[in-house]
């Protein structure tokens, strides 16, 4: 069994210590929103959408034949680009941009021009804008926005790519921010405080807003707080930007719901629950956006976590919807499930080392023939092949040494 971390952070938001320069190279070796045409979605929601917005297909940054791009978000060493190599996973260290601090959570545009990152450098966090150029070269697109709350932890591009969604888990808030033609993040346009507390004293003495998102269909935002045991329902004003609350559902008290996925097609979302080491399957009312709180399940094999305290982290979803992946830091691993009952249900496959200490986030590649694991305190990312037929990974190379993780993003 792969020991437990010494001693692991009470939010791990917060590294224990500082990171060490990341290498100059390292040895060869999604939650991406879906690309969802503007001008349609935005014509669904009653929104006239300008002809800068019309987005009709992703466009991928230039790389050497058989490379993309792959974005990480690091403690410390601001973010790195890399190339990985479509068949193996292979990552090779191209440029970075360190005039940002602790940028550990990432996403790109609907076009795939432009990618957004957390900057938590000051009081309040903030979000920033990078154009993306060759090779995936970064160039920084306007200035910082303050979300208004400290410590921000994830963000989100709505589907139409006019708003960027955040969440401030220290302040328990999220926020949204209007995004400029040229994919700039414009003024905040919302604001919204959590309330509350769950029965971990150490963890949820109150909101921890971790993880804000929009439903396949980009009719309602969803935001995961791991304090109150809660997950928000909110409707984006489509004209002002404002978030308006909906709904909310309760999580089994003391579950602590991290991050969420939905299934592309089936009306259900999963919920990976940090600090009860399960992950629970919500039904979703697509006409109000309600969601209702379903089956229960560990994220590890029987008795695992009571050998090591084990705390899941990143939740995806294959293409197709028939396999489920989450993280599991403690168990250093990555679990896979099998989608059951039409979305309705989960069955725990199997789990595979995670190629490093405390696997915080994974990412599968757009082809889905690719599964990253970033492993934050083990600084390294580790590549595995997805059997397409099985959904079974297989470890591909060595883990790629790099910088403590937050994020790893394969565009």
């Amino acid at each position: 069994m792969p020991a437990q971390p010494p001693h692991p952070p009470e939010h791990p938001e917060h590294p224990a210590h500082p990171e060490p320069t990341a290498p100059a190279s390292g040895p060869a070796r999604r939650s991406l929103i879906g690309a969802v045409g503007a001008g349609a979605l935005g014509a669904a929601l009653g929104v006239r959408t300008p002809s800068a917005w019309a987005l009709p297909s992703p466009t991928r940054p230039e790389c050497a034949a058989g490379q993309r791009p792959a974005f990480l978000g690091t403690y410390g060493n601001g973010i790195i680009t890399c190339a990985y190599d479509t068949t193996t996973g292979a990552l090779t260290r191209q440029s970075s941009f360190s005039a940002v601090t602790d940028p550990s959570f990432l996403a790109v545009s609907p076009n795939g021009k432009v990618l957004y990152a957390l900057d938590n450098g000051g009081r309040q966090g903030a979000v920033r804008a990078f154009a993306i150029g060759a090779g995936g070269a970064l160039t920084a697109l306007g200035p910082a926005r303050s979300t208004g709350g400290a410590n921000v932890t994830h963000l989100s591009v709505h589907p139409t790519g006019r708003y960027l969604l955040s969440a401030n888990y220290g302040a328990g808030s999220v926020a949204a921010h209007t995004i400029s033609a040229d994919g700039s993040v414009g003024a905040r346009t919302a604001l919204v405080q959590h309330t509350g507390s769950g029965p971990d004293p150490g963890r949820q003495e109150g909101p921890h807003a971790h993880q804000i998102l929009t439903d396949p269909k980009g009719a309602y935002v969803f935001a995961v707080d791991l304090g109150t045991d809660k997950v928000y329902t909110y409707r984006l004003d489509p004209a002002s930007g404002a978030l308006r609350p909906v709904s909310e559902v309760r999580s089994v008290p003391g579950a602590g719901p991290r991050h969420m996925v939905f299934h592309p097609t089936a009306p259900y979302a999963y919920v990976a629950n940090e600090l009860n080491s399960t992950v629970t399957v919500y039904a979703l009312n697509t006409a109000t956006g309600a969601l209702t709180r379903g089956e229960s399940l560990p994220t590890v094999p029987g008795g695992a976590a009571t050998v090591v305290r084990n705390y899941p982290a990143e939740v995806v979803l294959s293409a197709d919807g028939r396999f489920l992946y989450l993280s599991n830091r403690g168990h250093e691993s990555v679990a896979r499930f099998s989608v059951t009952g039409g979305g309705a249900g989960l069955r725990l496959l199997d789990t595979v080392p995670s190629g490093g200490s405390w696997p915080r986030h994974i990412g599968l590649a757009p082809s889905g023939t690719l599964l990253f694991a970033a492993n934050q305190y083990g600084r390294t990312v580790a590549a595995f092949t997805v059997n397409q037929d099985s959904g079974a990974l297989t470890p591909s190379g060595a883990p790629f040494a790099t910088s403590s993780l937050g994020c790893v993003l394969p565009v």
